[in-house]
């Protein structure tokens, strides 16, 4: 069996232009590839909705071997209302946290070199005010569960996720598919889990051979199944195959086939002039604001 590989966490984004602000000009990263798209992805990639939508994934390197983002943008939503689900994703880089102070944006230190930044929509961000490291300086991504013991029972035991921590006392635990990547923590909210509609999905990728038994392991244990193993096309890219997945709170969870997205994922050098022009043609501000009116709210 291949390497399973932590891949992206998708964010629903209602202002594209103070989104990419964020993402480049403050935390540093840069736009990896751009696409648009006419109508609405077959594994609601950008949620529930059928129209016109577009994806930018901006990290710090390849998608080969750094965690990144992937905004999703509605065109015509406007804002999404946030659940408890999120609970921030931390990386080092003391860079992002001079940027925000140069930018004015509003930082709270929660504990000591470690600053709360949020981004546009409301999504936290954790940056430790330490050098940043060469290699991928996403360390992990937090998910609220409702019941811990539950949840790591699913990702250590059905998707054979590795246990780096648990702490009983702290109701949290880590997991992970390798020591170089990008991590999971789980931390119990006391409650149920509510996705609002901003709610995201975190992506992974394991050898194609992979997806059918994931898919068989997942009927068999009763667990929901979102979207059956399905093809996806992207014009131009590779055909890849995925299997949409919900844990135990509802938490979406992608499964794609490593070959293939390695070659969909290549880094576009145009990335950022096709971001650019996207936004630059998108008057859809303009013409709420001349209508007098608000962009829908999801």
């Amino acid at each position: 069996m291949g390497a399973r590989r932590a891949l992206h966490f998708v964010f629903k984004v209602g202002d594209r232009g103070a989104s990419a602000r964020f993402y480049r000009e403050l935390l540093g990263m840069r736009v990896l590839r751009h696409e648009e798209f006419e109508e609405g992805c077959r594994a609601s990639c950008n949620g529930p909705y059928d129209g016109r939508w577009s994806k930018t994934m901006v990290g710090y390197g390849p998608e080969d071997n750094h965690f990144v983002a992937e905004l999703t943008y509605n065109y015509g939503i406007g804002e999404y209302r946030l659940g408890n689900d999120f609970l921030g994703i931390t990386l080092v880089s003391s860079q992002a946290v001079s940027n925000a102070k140069k930018m004015g944006w509003p930082l709270t230190e929660v504990t000591a070199g470690i600053f709360e930044a949020e981004a546009p929509g409301g999504y936290k961000f954790y940056l430790e005010d330490k050098e940043q490291l060469k290699q991928d300086p996403v360390l992990k991504v937090t998910l609220g569960v409702s019941d811990l013991q539950k949840s790591v029972n699913y990702w250590s035991g059905l998707l054979r996720m590795k246990i780096y921590e648990k702490d009983e006392e702290k109701q949290r635990a880590l997991l992970g598919y390798a020591d170089n990547q990008c991590k999971l923590e789980l931390k119990a909210l006391g409650g149920a889990v509510d996705h609002g509609t901003a709610f995201g999905r975190i992506a992974f990728s394991c050898a194609k051979e992979e997806l059918p038994n994931i898919e068989a392991l997942m009927k068999k244990e009763d667990q929901k199944i979102l979207t059956p193993l399905v093809s996806l096309d992207t014009p131009g890219k590779a055909t890849v195959q995925v299997i949409i997945l919900a844990d135990p709170d509802g938490h979406e969870i992608c499964f794609v086939g490593d070959e293939a997205f390695r070659d969909l994922s290549k880094v576009d050098p145009n990335g950022d002039k096709l971001l650019d022009d996207a936004m630059a043609s998108d008057n859809s501000d303009k013409w709420f604001a001349a209508q007098k009116k608000k962009k829908a709210s999801a």
